[in-house]
Formats: structure tokens, C-alpha cells, sequence
């Protein structure tokens, strides 16, 4: 019984890194993920969305806001698979040069079944730097990705 306890104390303590080291690393806005879009839309509406306050769900200490219930219910079966790509940090900066910079929600990419957000004001929209290097900077910013989250 005893290493059972011990062995449940230590996964809890791992668990419990794994979601401080997302909440520290992520793009978030009061823990709340994307500046509050709903990840979802991306993928089933092809467009940016904000999701609502009351139809929300926290995911390893991340909260999203969703558009709707069945939104919500999509990203509970499968939160992986609608979580933006390097802790929603700008996407062309990740890759280019290793750095945590903002995005513009609405400025987006689908690749391979993966979101990617990407800084678009004052006249620099990285999604079309990107779009010029797409391979390079994806491989790079994986990289730099891993060195930043720790994985």
C-alpha cells in the first residue's frame, strides 16, 4: 500500500510541474489562452471567433473560452488537438529567432492539423514571412520551442 501511495505522490508531483511549466510558458491573458478566441473555430469554422466568459473550460491550469457548448464539448475529447502550437506564442518569432512574442488571434495558419498564431500590426504580418520559409521556420521553431518549455 505504501508504494502505491508513493508512486501516486509522484506522478501527482510530475503532473503538477507539467501544468505549472504550461501556465508559465504559454501566451495568456489572466490564464485564459488565445486573448479568449475559441480554439475550435479554427478548425471547424476556418475563422478566428471569440468564445464566451460562461462556456469555458481550464485545461493543465490553461483556461479557454469556446463560441458554444458543442464547441467545448469538442475540445474536451480532444484537447491536443486544438491547443495552438508553441504556447500560442507568435509562430514566424518562435521560428526565427526563439522568442516569446504576440499574436494576433485573427492572424492564423492550419498546418497538418496544428494552429499557429501569428503577430499582424503595424504593417508586419508574419504569417506571410512565414509563409516565404515555412519549413525552416517551423523545424527551428520546434526546436526553440523545446528548449523554452523544457520538453
Amino acid at each position: 500500500m505504501k508504494k502505491y501511495l508513493i508512486l501516486l505522490l509522484a506522478l501527482f508531483a510530475i503532473a503538477a510541474r507539467a501544468q505549472n511549466r504550461k501556465v508559465n510558458n504559454f501566451n495568456l491573458d489572466n490564464k485564459v489562452a488565445i486573448q479568449g478566441y475559441d480554439p475550435v473555430t479554427y478548425f471547424t469554422l476556418k475563422k478566428a471567433m471569440k468564445g464566451k466568459k460562461n462556456i469555458s473550460t481550464m485545461y493543465e491550469g490553461v483556461v479557454y473560452y469556446f463560441a458554444s457548448e458543442s464547441n467545448k464539448n469538442l475540445f474536451l475529447k480532444n484537447p491536443q488537438g486544438y491547443e495552438p502550437q508553441y504556447g500560442g506564442w507568435c509562430a514566424y518569432a518562435m521560428g526565427s529567432s526563439g522568442e516569446k512574442v504576440e499574436i494576433d488571434p485573427e492572424t492564423y495558419k492550419i498546418l497538418d492539423g496544428k494552429l499557429y498564431l501569428f503577430y499582424n500590426a503595424y504593417f508586419n504580418n508574419t504569417l506571410k514571412s512565414w509563409n516565404k520559409d515555412e519549413k525552416n521556420l517551423k523545424s527551428k521553431a520546434d526546436v526553440n520551442w523545446k528548449k523554452i518549455n523544457g520538453v
